[in-house]
């Protein structure tokens, strides 16, 4: 059963949230893919080396403790462990009472931010999968909600875990707590992966990307390119500092094609006018109703 939280803890979340998602915009460097975006001020966000306390004390968090026994055991959980069922509007809703209705930068509740990223897609002309690929990509935040042990196994950049750390994975020196680090297996270049193995066969972080991925890739008609959408969005040192290209086999190219052309939507949304989702609702749960069955196991 979801686990009752504060509102401090929703938007405590909420706020980190979006506190990364500044340092990533402000790191971006974005394609002539999207349209949507092409006169947004993207120098308006915060400065990278200057990111905020919450984004630093994060992301030593984080580092510190995404070891491979934590994502062994994390894995072992999920498929042990029941959730929730409920159908994709369902857990929108839900997410929607994680966070606190007024987001600290754009004033728009999560929903709205689903809803922002799905219409910046559809305007686009982009296809109907990638719309609705849009609206779920961060539905994987209810783990929040299912007894995650904070937000550093929610929210953040993903990376590889069971090799040598990339230098290109944001503050890559916190990584010196993580025992991982000194581990002479897990620290070596491939560690306990074989070369251009596939991303398919390594581990990521555990967090939303990974956690939603796993609840849809046997509960949705969605094609591989909108689960590597989903999977790998949060994956910057690799879409986007082109790290780990010796685990990278021939179908890992076409995944990153696929998410490079995801990202901008997921980024800069956020600074588009507001949703009506009572409006939207009728033609997202069409969508939904293609792709997704009436309930789904959480």
């Amino acid at each position: 059963m979801p686990t009752v939280l504060s509102e401090n803890a929703g938007r405590a979340l909420d706020e980190t949230s979006d506190a990364i998602d500044h340092v990533n915009v402000l790191k971006s460097k974005w394609n002539e893919q999207s349209a949507f975006d092409q006169e947004k001020d993207k120098t308006q966000f915060r400065d990278y080396d200057a990111a905020c306390d919450r984004v630093k004390n994060f992301y030593k968090e984080q580092h510190e403790k995404q070891t491979v026994e934590f994502n062994i055991k994390a894995r072992v959980e999920f498929k042990n462990k029941k959730r929730a069922r409920m159908g994709v509007w369902e857990a929108m809703e839900m997410l929607n009472t994680l966070v606190d209705e007024s987001d600290p930068d754009t004033d728009l509740s999560q929903i709205e931010h689903l809803l922002q990223t799905a219409e910046a897609i559809r305007r686009d002309g982009k296809p109907e999968w990638m719309q609705v690929t849009g609206l779920v990509h961060d539905l994987g935040k209810l783990l929040f909600m299912f007894g995650s042990q904070g937000q550093w196994d929610v929210v953040g950049d993903t990376f590889v875990v069971g090799c040598k750390f990339s230098e290109k994975i944001i503050y890559p020196h916190t990584f010196e707590g993580n025992p991982d680090s000194q581990d002479a297996m897990y620290s070596s270049e491939y560690g306990i992966y074989q070369p251009h193995c596939g991303l398919d066969n390594v581990m990521l972080s555990w967090g939303h990307d990974e956690y939603l991925y796993h609840v849809l890739k046997d509960q949705s008609s969605l094609p591989e390119e909108g689960l590597a959408m989903i999977r790998y969005h949060s994956f910057y040192p690799w879409h986007r500092e082109g790290a780990y290209a010796h685990l990278m086999n021939e179908k890992d190219h076409k995944y990153l094609e696929a998410v490079r052309a995801f990202n901008p939507y997921d980024l800069y949304s956020k600074s588009d006018g507001s949703c009506d989702p009572a409006k939207l609702r009728p033609y997202y749960e069409g969508l939904i109703a293609k792709f997704f069955p009436p309930v789904l196991d959480w």
